[in-house]
């Protein structure tokens, strides 16, 4: 059984690391604010250039671009694909990696012809781990996500697809639907399929004719370099909402594990001290009555008169 100062070292060190744990959870949490308010103040501008695109679908039906999904009847598009796949660069946040890199493999699996483009240090270290090549690996951190890093990515892979290096390019990143659900997700981005632009029921179709110049195909093709950076800036936004999401639920469940430890090394901690005060009496009062016990079975001392006494 450990001593009490052993006890008491523990619970020290206990209370240290729980310090680090609450300051990750408050960083964290800031962290996530300020993403999120920086990507409410881009979303207007991205939800205007979809509404664009919308327009474009609606007011042309035989819309053609290279971007767009194959119609039905055509033949499959067959071909090498290309997968971003979104990670933080540290641990300490629970599923989070670990789900963004399993839907990867599992895209590695249905189609092994697949090469990686990956964010994130823990991905970059996970697939060198397991020798899994990757095309390339953007050495920025997935700590701050700007529009800048969105265009630089884009640009990588759209310059890919057009060059007839990649037929389909998905990217996988983690969805947070809410403070509490975070979903990793595996979505095709080019080519896209018309539907993803459809206008919603309740709209009423367009009346108005537009004109194009120099043609519907090349305003389309303009728009969707900015339609993707946008759509790639999201996924690196909420990705790291997510991730911060998961280290706070992480670092709460650590303090809650911190608090239940020292509740029982202080439970220990007191019966130890108990029993050593204990002990400590017993061996006083032990010593006590041997003393009185010795006192008694000494020979009464004779008191001899003052004058004659030695």
């Amino acid at each position: 059984m450990p001593s009490a100062r052993e006890i008491r070292v523990h619970m020290d060190a206990i209370r240290q690391t729980q310090k680090i744990t609450n300051a990750m959870y408050l960083i964290s949490s800031a962290k996530m604010r300020k993403a999120k308010q920086e990507w409410d103040q881009t979303r207007p501008y991205f939800d205007a250039l979809r509404a664009e695109v919308k327009r474009i679908f609606r007011t042309v039906d035989n819309v053609q671009s290279h971007y767009l999904y194959p119609v039905e009847g055509d033949p499959p598009i067959e071909g090498t694909y290309g997968c971003l796949v979104i990670t933080a660069d540290k641990g300490l946040a629970g599923a989070y990696n670990m789900n963004a890199l399993r839907e990867a493999q599992q895209l590695l699996e249905q189609h092994p012809d697949t090469k990686l483009f990956v964010v994130g240090e823990y991905g970059r270290q996970y697939f060198q781990q397991h020798r899994i090549p990757i095309e390339r690996s953007f050495l920025y951190t997935a700590q701050n996500p700007t529009m800048q890093r969105a265009r630089e990515i884009t640009q990588e892979l759209l310059g890919r697809y057009d060059r007839g290096e990649l037929v389909k390019v998905f990217v996988v990143y983690t969805d947070m639907q809410n403070s509490l659900t975070a979903t990793a997700r595996s979505t095709r981005i080019i080519p896209f399929h018309r539907t993803v632009f459809s206008a919603p029921t309740e709209e009423k179709a367009v009346l108005t004719p537009f004109e194009f110049a120099p043609s519907v195909t090349a305003v389309l093709n303009s728009l969707v370099p900015s339609y993707v950076s946008g759509f790639i800036y999201s996924a690196l936004i909420t990705s790291f909402c997510s991730e911060q999401s998961a280290r706070m639920s992480a670092m709460s469940a650590a303090n809650q594990n911190a608090e239940k430890m020292l509740g029982e090394l202080s439970l220990a901690y007191n019966r130890v001290r108990q029993s050593a005060i204990t002990q400590e009496i017993t061996e006083v009062s032990a010593g006590a009555k041997a003393q009185k016990e010795r006192r008694r079975a000494l020979p009464p001392q004779v008191l001899l008169p003052e004058g004659e006494r030695p």
